[in-house]
């Protein structure tokens, strides 16, 4: 099937102004279905949740078609489906929950191939840490080195299913496998990945699934995901008067009503992609599907023009990743390549970007990191060429 690029990029206002986008890997532009929900949101009217009269009501059923929403973009359960402002809080406020039940001499594992946001609150349990390490070359994760890590004290084992940086998708399926067969946890950060493809937490064995929607064309909410049952057994940190039902029992405060109704409109607009049938789960799986093809052939140009170039250092060779490029260029800092992009109208992030562990791995995170380009799926040729033609 052929990507309806045009259609799709049309949906998008920001779009409009001339720039490159190709910082979505920080973070994407909303559609304007997304727009008008939190605004439609707001002018019907809402709430605060569990009340007797309409408004309230309004935001019950915005919460619920919020999980339902979620869920299906990952293939989890609706009450599941933990909601709060970001992943990193939510990863916090898990970490602190787990590590109630753990003692001295327990382990986690974790990966310096990962965001500090699925490090550090494991690192902040107090808990031994061992460390499973990247190939500074090509980018990858062994999974061959989970065998040694993992043992009779491993309480959790923590991985991203892509980096936010290389782009790297390390075999998620196989580490997970291997913590489960020694009895932990796992936690797997999808806020980079969920955005470049099909998702399904079940099949990469994940006990908890990460995601943020404003990488995947939504505000800034973030989803833990997670078997009802699992949450059942975990008790967080809360007031003593909230609820103690799982998941509200882990959702901290007042939501963000009118951002959660744009949650379930950006997860609509992504399964409305591409034209399709079916449940609102299989028009996801084919339009995401649909998407990364779309990416993944465009990134093979840009690729193509990074490595041709002799003054550009591409960083990572992983055999399957997503549509993300993190390079530097000889004689000029990653800010100074960030800003002449940014004069010619072309939008790329600078810095360690959160992978802070990587870039350390990789030796640049004491020199300014490195610049990155990430495409999404309203990115087009045309992006790509006016980096390349602006880095020559």
């Amino acid at each position: 099937m052929t990507f309806p690029l045009a259609s799709v990029r049309a949906a998008y206002p920001a779009l409009a102004d001339g720039y490159a986008y190709l910082d979505g890997a920080a973070g994407t532009q909303v559609p304007q279905p997304v727009i008008d929900a939190i605004a439609g949101a707001y002018r019907q009217g809402i709430g605060n949740v569990g009340g007797a009269f309409p408004a309230s009501h309004r935001s019950d059923a915005i919460v619920a078609g919020c999980r339902a929403a979620v869920a299906d973009l990952v293939g989890g359960h609706p009450d599941g489906v933990v909601l709060g402002p970001n992943m990193t809080t939510l990863t916090y406020r898990l970490a602190g929950a787990l590590a109630k039940e753990w003692g001295p001499g327990d382990e986690v594992v974790l990966s310096r191939l990962d965001h500090d946001a699925n490090v550090r609150p494991w690192v902040h349990t107090g808990a031994t840490v061992r460390w499973a390490e990247v190939d500074p070359v090509t980018g990858e994760l062994p999974v061959e080195q989970y065998a040694d890590l993992i043992g009779p004290r491993t309480r959790l084992v923590a991985v991203t299913a892509a980096s936010n940086v290389l782009g790297t998708r390390p075999d998620v399926a196989a580490i997970c496998a291997l913590a489960h067969e020694a009895g932990a946890l796992t936690y797997v950060d999808g806020v980079h990945a969920t955005a470049h493809g099909p998702v399904d937490m079940k099949a990469l064995g994940a006990d908890f699934y990460a995601t943020s929607a404003y990488k995947w064309s939504g505000p800034h909410i973030g989803a833990v995901i997670a078997d009802p049952a699992l949450l059942e057994t975990v008790r967080p940190d809360k007031l003593a008067s909230s609820s103690d039902e799982v998941p509200e029992r882990f959702e901290r405060g007042t939501a963000a009503f009118a951002d959660l109704a744009g949650v379930t409109a950006a997860v609509d607009h992504l399964a409305a992609m591409v034209p399709g049938t079916g449940t609102r789960r299989e028009r996801l799986l084919a339009s995401m599907a649909a998407a990364e093809e779309h990416e993944l052939e465009l990134f093979g140009h840009l690729l193509a023009g990074l490595e041709s170039m002799p003054h550009v250092t591409v960083y990572g060779k992983p055999a399957r990743r997503t549509a993300t490029a993190y390079f530097t260029v000889a004689g000029k800092t990653p800010r100074e390549v960030a800003e002449h992009l940014a004069a010619r109208r072309v939008n790329v992030w600078n810095g360690h970007n959160y992978a802070w562990e990587l870039t350390a791995v990789l030796g640049i995170r004491d020199a300014g990191s490195a610049v990155r380009a990430g495409l999404v799926h309203y990115n087009d040729r045309s992006d790509v060429d006016r980096l390349l033609d602006a880095l020559l």
